[in-house]
């Protein structure tokens, strides 16, 4: 289930504050060319980024398992030219067809278990044409995450700053880190507690072939370099349907 960062309003509406954009952004913006396209956004959260290619003309939906967030996405610029949908990347179901496919902000590490990556990754190879592309990311299992991580931020929002703290939590699994987020709003402190897995390239790699899906390029890098198994931080897969590669 969603966590509450993703699920309390008041959470929800600081998300953008400390999500910017990035090369991250730039990255996924290229990927839907000048032609309108069907683009389908799983776990899409505030949906910047389906903002960004509906005003580019193309077909948008945008699917997510928070209402709040879902909430926050539909009154931006554009809001009302894309399709929202309740729902999680492992149960969407659609009769559209899609020529790209994305998961990002490294929502793809809130899928736990292997039943859950292989049931998204189902959803993908279900909803994609046969000449489509699915893009994602995950963060490298071998980066020691926690020391990259800040484990203070301080937020600006218009009525005045919030600070967000961040502490570890114990975890379920060794490919797993668990944390709070603790955030000081208007003298109340609001604790948001998460999970993400850290699934190896390999494991998510065999997953995808499992449901019929071929990868085309791994970067591990937003300006498309090679992954490195010890170096890189990321990991953007593409995959394509085995049947339309």
């Amino acid at each position: 289930m969603p966590d509450r960062q993703y699920t309390d309003p008041r959470l929800a509406a600081l998300y953008d504050l400390g999500n910017g954009a990035g090369r991250d952004r730039d990255f996924y913006e290229s990927l839907a060319g000048p032609q309108p396209q069907n683009v389908l956004e799983l776990g899409c959260g505030t949906g910047w980024l389906c903002h960004i290619y509906a005003r580019k003309g193309h077909r948008v939906v945008g699917v997510d398992p928070a209402k709040a967030m879902l909430n926050v996405a539909r009154e931006k610029p554009n809001g009302d030219q894309i399709e929202w949908v309740l729902a999680s990347a492992e149960s969407y179901v659609s009769d559209q067809r899609f020529d790209l496919i994305i998961m990002t902000g490294h929502a793809f590490q809130c899928l736990l278990s292997d039943a859950q990556i292989s049931n998204a990754l189902a959803t993908m190879r279900r909803h994609l044409k046969p000449t489509g592309r699915i893009v994602f990311e995950s963060r490298n299992p071998a980066i020691e995450w926690d020391r990259h991580w800040a484990r203070e931020v301080r937020l600006e929002t218009e009525t005045g700053p919030v600070m967000c703290r961040r502490r570890m939590l114990e975890n379920d699994a060794p490919d797993e880190l668990s944390f709070a987020w603790d955030y000081e709003i208007d003298g109340e402190t609001i604790t948001s507690r998460s999970t993400l897995r850290f699934a190896s390239c390999e494991k998510i790699i065999t997953l995808a072939d499992a449901v019929g899906l071929s990868l085309v390029t791994l970067f591990g890098d937003w300006s498309e370099a090679a992954f490195c198994r010890n170096s890189s931080q990321e990991m953007i897969f593409t995959f394509c349907r085995k049947t339309g590669c």
